[in-house]
């Protein structure tokens, strides 16, 4: 295996890892936008707060690995893809900033009214960036992004296989997201929010499966090269997708929420997969290979070294981070004794007190 394929290997690592991590955290904007009102919608608000609140920024440091590798090991592409497909690649990152900032002064809004402004902000942008993510990939998988770059700013990511990879995009991080928070407030004792967070995760996954098999059909004439690759080297990858998103959906329904998320991020993690086995040996579909985009081996070498310095000083952090967010809350013994949630929003805030989601 070459250099250039084996910082390839590490690159499409990162971005599986951001698909599957920061896409749970994008995917729970879908419930927060659909969870009605200030009264109704207050638990899962606040399920959504104490489930992604430890981890959500971590989570975009595999999006700067990601830019950063792709920068520095393969250039050409990088350049050629930002160049291209600049606007939805803004819109995104718009999103990743409205997100966050509105994620954070939700919970200390001095009104209702900024409150609901904030969660709307913070819902709407959580599905923004997954879609525009999807738009890119199936621009570079389509085959319209030029190897000497400036290809047409709108057709590039306004075409059936962008659209449906937005579209895929969102649907798969709300599927994780729903298995995930469904898990969170089974474990900490919510057993009625976990019931309803079920039967909605069931919806979203089925017809997100629906959508991923329907797309297969377009892809075929929009995007011939991934559709081959698709249907060849990556179709047993489809098919385990298949299946785990199939045992997702039946141990939902048996009501197994920790199998739950193992499988549903089979799921996620296979989709994925089959995308990047599809699309190999291109970086640019039809347009540059591995081979042919790789920078200088010296500074393969280099961010080979820099990779295996982060599995060791970074990965442990995390893993722990993430350990530690999934343990149970001091003060919950078992599934019926319920932490006290808000029903609806207050007025106003209370002196001294932190405000509860609305």
């Amino acid at each position: 295996m070459s250099l250039a394929v084996l910082v390839a290997a590490a690159l499409f690592i990162g971005v599986m890892a951001y698909g599957l991590f920061a896409g749970a955290d994008f995917g729970s904007g879908f419930f927060d936008l659909t969870a009605g009102g200030s009264a109704r919608g207050a638990e899962l608000r606040t399920q959504v707060d104490h489930s992604i609140g430890p981890v959500w920024e971590a989570n975009h440091v595999w999006l700067i690995f990601v830019l950063v590798t792709w920068w520095t090991g393969f250039p050409r592409t990088f350049a050629a893809a930002t160049e291209t497909l600049f606007v939805p690649l803004l819109l995104a990152l718009l999103g990743i900033v409205l997100r966050g900032a509105a994620f954070a002064f939700r919970k200390y809004s001095g009104s209702l009214k900024q409150a609901r402004l904030f969660g709307a902000v913070f819902a709407g942008a959580s599905l923004i960036s997954p879609f525009f993510f999807g738009t890119v990939a199936g621009g570079i998988a389509s085959g319209r992004v030029p190897a000497e770059g400036y290809g047409d700013l709108w057709s590039s990511w306004i075409n059936p296989t962008s659209l449906f990879g937005g579209v895929i995009a969102v649907g798969t991080c709300s599927f994780l997201a729903g298995a995930f928070l469904t898990a969170d407030a089974h474990r900490e004792g919510h057993e009625r929010l976990a019931e309803s967070l079920r039967r909605r995760t069931l919806l979203v996954g089925a017809v997100t499966g629906l959508v991923v098999f329907a797309a297969l059909v377009p892809i075929q004439h929009d995007a011939p090269t991934l559709a081959a690759g698709l249907e060849g080297r990556a179709a047993p990858l489809v098919v385990l997708s298949g299946l785990a998103g199939a045992a997702t959906l039946g141990l939902l329904v048996r009501r197994r929420y920790a199998v739950a998320r193992i499988t549903a991020v089979t799921a996620v993690a296979t989709v994925l997969a089959g995308w990047g086995f599809g699309q190999y040996p291109w970086l640019l579909v039809d347009q540059v290979t591995i081979e042919q985009g790789a920078g200088a081996d010296a500074t393969l070498v280099a961010l080979l070294v820099a990779t295996g310095l982060a599995v060791v000083f970074v990965l442990p952090p995390l893993v722990w981070l993430f350990r530690f967010t999934q343990q149970a809350p001091t003060g919950t013994s078992g599934p019926h004794q319920e932490e006290p949630r808000a029903a609806a929003v207050p007025d106003g805030p209370r002196p001294g007190r932190r405000r509860r989601l609305g």
